[in-house]
């Protein structure tokens, strides 16, 4: 999908991107506005049952994306910025593609019929369409020598019936490094975090999210940088490390590469205060 010609494009921001991981949302809103993309979020939408509505209920695993999938308008696509949440609306989509059934189904309960064409798309699709065009080409180098490593953990993984989507792997190196940013060699970063086993088995989380800041010190990288609202939120309160790695939203620099967010207060929701280092970057004042 090209996103040279949109101006609009539906919003699913999902229930971590509208709480805990408000700047995410808000850097990510600020850095398409800055490019003239406006986000439309969907009225009224609800959760799409993350990872634990399908484990407890097979019927809500379809009905949660659904509604949120006949609340999207037509003839425009949808954005879904966290990884779930676009998993379990890409999910319900080809269901409904392929089932006539639940198609039907659809219809009754919502009153609409099922959008085949509706094409439900992730942040990494829209900027590497941006990329593609040559968006960053002429960039300022804002980020020159700010030393990361990309982590996408499991977001980027795709079940069986979606192994034909694009992968996206390098794509943050790639961005940031024609903003002047440094990305460091590293072996942590697919791994899994332990997501939603951080309320489970918070041995588990704590344990793989060691192995990934450790691994972020013994390369001495100043910062990981991610696009998952669940990854950042473990590897900010999970880590028993004494030396806390910085961790930022790839949103959130891009914002920063446009001039934009410094003074919005995104950083001081952090847990690990990443204000000193971006400060000694003469990234915000």
């Amino acid at each position: 999908m090209s996103s040279g010609s949109v101006k609009e494009i539906s919003y699913f921001p999902g229930c971590s991107l509208a709480t805990s991981a408000r700047e995410s949302n808000q850097s990510l809103l600020a850095f398409f506005e800055a490019h003239g993309i406006k986000l439309v979020e969907l009225d009224d939408w609800n959760c799409c049952g993350s990872s634990s509505a399908h484990s407890i209920a097979a019927e809500l695993t379809h009905l949660l994306p659904s509604r949120n999938l006949a609340l999207a308008p037509p003839q425009r696509p949808l954005l879904a910025a966290c990884p779930n949440c676009f998993l379990r609306l890409k999910l319900t989509h080809m269901t409904l593609l392929q089932n006539r059934r639940a198609a039907e189904k659809y219809r009754r309960l919502w009153g609409r019929a099922f959008d085949a064409r509706l094409q439900i798309v992730t942040f990494f699709d829209l900027l590497s369409d941006m990329v593609d065009r040559g968006v960053f080409k002429d960039n300022p180098r804002r980020l020159t020598g700010l030393k990361f490593v990309p982590y996408y953990g499991c977001m980027l993984a795709r079940p069986p019936s979606m192994r034909n989507e694009r992968n996206f792997h390098g794509l943050m190196e790639k961005v940031l490094v024609s903003l002047g940013a440094v990305p460091l060699t590293w072996s942590q970063g697919a791994r899994c975090c332990g997501t939603f086993l951080s309320v489970s088995r918070p041995d588990i989380a704590a344990d793989s999210v060691a192995g990934i800041m450790q691994a972020a010190v013994d390369v001495q990288a100043e910062c990981i940088v991610t696009a998952c609202a669940m990854c950042h939120l473990n590897l900010e309160i999970r880590s028993p490390l004494a030396i806390k790695v910085p961790i930022l939203y790839f949103s959130e620099l891009l914002s920063l590469s446009a001039g934009i967010g410094g003074g919005k207060g995104w950083f001081r929701r952090h847990l690990i205060d990443p204000r000193p280092l971006l400060q000694s970057k003469g990234l915000i004042a």
